[in-house]
């Protein structure tokens, strides 16, 4: 019986990657408890293709306790020569009745969120991509200090076409 259920799950874990043809890059930061206005999430990663274009992705997961409808994220791309590319980005997390968006079986949602698309890196080398949250409530100038339903940060690279 455990040798038949190791081999299920074997089998399992090699169907989920094998399905997976797209993914270059794909990684996640633990947040503990709250997501702190100061607490940068990095990511490392060596790209030596200049020439495919891919698409990237940012992954919130979030629970129940996240307050707000929307994410505001700076992120940061620092390219192998220095350069650093600064985008400050918006995103829709819940329905207007407070229903999570994302997908999820239990109260974790995972939301897969366009960061670039077709984009072509300019430099071969090692990049890291910086995620901040910059969450405002509405009217206020200060950020909040503390962000309440983030379990996870997670960045994604694809290949724009499969790879057979």
């Amino acid at each position: 019986m455990l040798i038949r259920n190791s081999l299920l799950a074997i089998g399992l874990l090699f169907l989920t990657a094998s399905c997976d043809k797209k993914r270059v890059f794909d990684d996640y930061k633990a947040i503990k408890g709250t997501w702190n206005k100061d607490s940068i999430v990095s990511f490392q990663f060596e790209q030596n293709d200049t020439v495919t274009p891919y698409n990237m992705f940012l992954n919130i997961r979030n629970n129940n306790d996240y307050p707000f409808n929307n994410i505001f994220l700076i992120v940061n791309l620092e390219q192998p020569n220095g350069v650093t590319v600064t985008d400050t980005l918006e995103y829709m997390m819940a329905n207007p009745d407070g229903s999570l968006l994302g997908k999820g079986f239990s109260d974790v949602k995972e939301s897969k969120l366009w960061y670039k698309e077709n984009e072509h890196f300019p430099k071969a080398g090692n990049y890291t991509v910086s995620i901040q949250q910059a969450v405002r409530k509405s009217g206020d100038i200060p950020g909040v200090e503390e962000l309440n339903g983030v379990t996870e940060v997670g960045f994604r690279i694809e290949s724009v076409e499969s790879k057979e």
